[in-house]
């Protein structure tokens, strides 16, 4: 991935865990906080865990196919019953847990249903799309904001050693 000119973004856990882990490929938004910015942008697990409501099936999924070992996107219709904060894969919070591709931003549209683009998506909200998450093998401490921030020479270095060893 080219990381010319990375973003920070802020996404509380479990939904930060799925988008690097759980082929969660669209962030919804209730504005376009992106702009017309495309690339890479850090995926920061906020402090604060969002008790999903209900309306978490991808999410279930997700957990229940790396559980059993399967791809995020296999199309398994099992489901994990319930989502547990104390859970160890939503530990890394205020860290940055991976990266991935803003690949393209638009409003979900309620005349299409909010699935048009992604099992993900939400009616009436932007959807921030995401491709290609990598993981950090060691998250890194940070602290959060609001919004799409520029991501600072030192963290892009800090990234960037991690990234190399992977390659």
């Amino acid at each position: 991935m080219t990381w010319q000119t990375p973003r920070i973004l802020t996404v509380r856990q479990p939904w930060a865990w799925a988008i690097i882990h759980g082929g969660k490929d669209v962030e919804n938004r209730v504005r376009n906080i992106a702009g017309n910015y495309r690339g890479p942008v850090a995926i920061h697990a906020g402090l604060t865990f969002d008790e999903p409501d209900g309306n978490d099936w991808e999410l279930r999924r997700a957990i229940t196919t790396q559980t059993n070992g399967w791809p995020a996107d296999d199309g398994e219709v099992w489901a994990s019953d319930s989502i547990d904060s104390t859970d160890e894969r939503f530990a890394p919070r205020g860290m940055i847990i991976g990266i991935v591709g803003l690949v393209d931003v638009h409003l979900g549209s309620p005349a299409l249903g909010a699935l048009h683009c992604s099992p993900w998506a939400e009616p009436d909200r932007w959807h921030l799309q995401l491709g290609n998450p990598l993981a950090l093998a060691e998250p890194i401490r940070w602290q959060g904001g609001l919004g799409l921030r520029k991501c600072p020479p030192g963290l892009i270095h800090l990234i960037d050693e991690q990234l190399k060893e992977t390659q």
